[in-house]
């Protein structure tokens, strides 16, 4: 087989991207987004793609992604390659820079549609050779006003909670008993006090006001939780919802994902996505309760 050429990109031969043909069957091609660089309008920078060359002819492909004020990709979120061609794919992830997880993006239904699973399995595959370890398959959702709001239970009361370090200490009674993977990743590799911090960077990092975030209490003012209502890049979504160990039972996270939806849909909301693990069937209860169905799936490799 001839030689293997791979490099990243460049704003003068980006095109060369749309010249690997992709049927749409799982990836980003599924949520409707092309490719196209931020000059053109769209998410993703020329010098964070590469592909993969063989006679001139590109034979694999990788986009990774990054919000509009990141000196560095946040995920790797576009990944494909020709019949034929997968050594040429671990290749090409083996040799870019980049250390951040793969979403794979995937129908809602990917294991029942047998074209769709086998794009998927071959793009774990080729990620998994490479080096990368699957960490957990999770639900997307995504709530429209079609399906109407759900009636606020009106058993809690919010407020703002401006102070970082409080946030911080709530967050990490939430993740000391949590069924998140990435949360649960983070806590052993670096400690609770990093996986809550992890998530109040990502408070931070979304385009929406800090003062959106709310802890939520009984009328007796004990702590129950903290609701997260935000806009990612992406648009309106459930940032985070956690209710702290002690007043778990109850089902408390629902009224909170309730009050979350209420204001951002207060915000002008006319979609808003969610997410939670495969394995957190409590949460994945409160969000076909609330009217969020599930239209997608998306599994994390890092």
């Amino acid at each position: 087989m001839s030689s293997l050429a791979v490099r990243a990109l460049t704003e003068s031969d980006a095109e060369l991207f749309h010249t690997l043909d992709d049927p749409g069957l799982v990836g980003r091609a599924v949520t409707g987004t092309d490719y196209r660089t931020v000059t053109q309008g769209g998410d993703y920078r020329p010098e964070w793609t590469w592909v993969a060359m063989r006679e001139g002819r590109v034979v694999a492909r990788a986009a990774w992604w990054g919000g509009a004020d990141d000196d560095k990709p946040v995920n790797l979120n576009w990944f494909d390659f020709a019949d034929g061609e997968e050594d040429a794919a671990v290749e090409l992830l083996r040799r870019a820079p980049y250390d951040v997880e793969y979403e794979l993006i995937l129908p809602a239904d990917w294991r029942e549609r047998p074209e769709a699973r086998e794009a998927g399995e071959a793009r774990i595959r080729a990620a998994e050779r490479a080096g990368m370890t699957f960490l957990v398959e999770r639900m997307r959702y995504r709530w429209t006003p079609d399906r109407g709001l759900p009636e606020r239970p009106g058993r809690l009361v919010f407020r703002p909670e401006p102070d970082d370090a409080v946030v911080l200490e709530v967050l990490k009674r939430v993740h000391s008993a949590t069924l998140d993977a990435h949360a649960l990743a983070t806590t052993a590799a670096s400690g609770l006090e990093a996986a809550a911090q992890e998530e109040l960077d990502f408070f931070h990092w979304c385009p929406s006001p800090r003062a959106w975030l709310r802890l939520a209490y009984t009328p007796e003012g004990e702590l129950v939780g903290i609701e997260v209502p935000a806009h990612n890049p992406g648009g309106p979504c459930i940032g985070f919802i956690g209710v702290v160990p002690e007043q778990r039972g109850h089902g408390y996270a629902y009224d909170l994902l309730v009050e979350a939806t209420h204001f951002l849909v207060e915000q002008g909301a006319e979609f808003i996505a969610g997410a939670t693990d495969d394995g957190n069937v409590p949460m994945a209860a409160n969000f076909t309760r609330a009217g969020y169905p599930v239209t997608e799936k998306r599994i994390n490799l890092v």
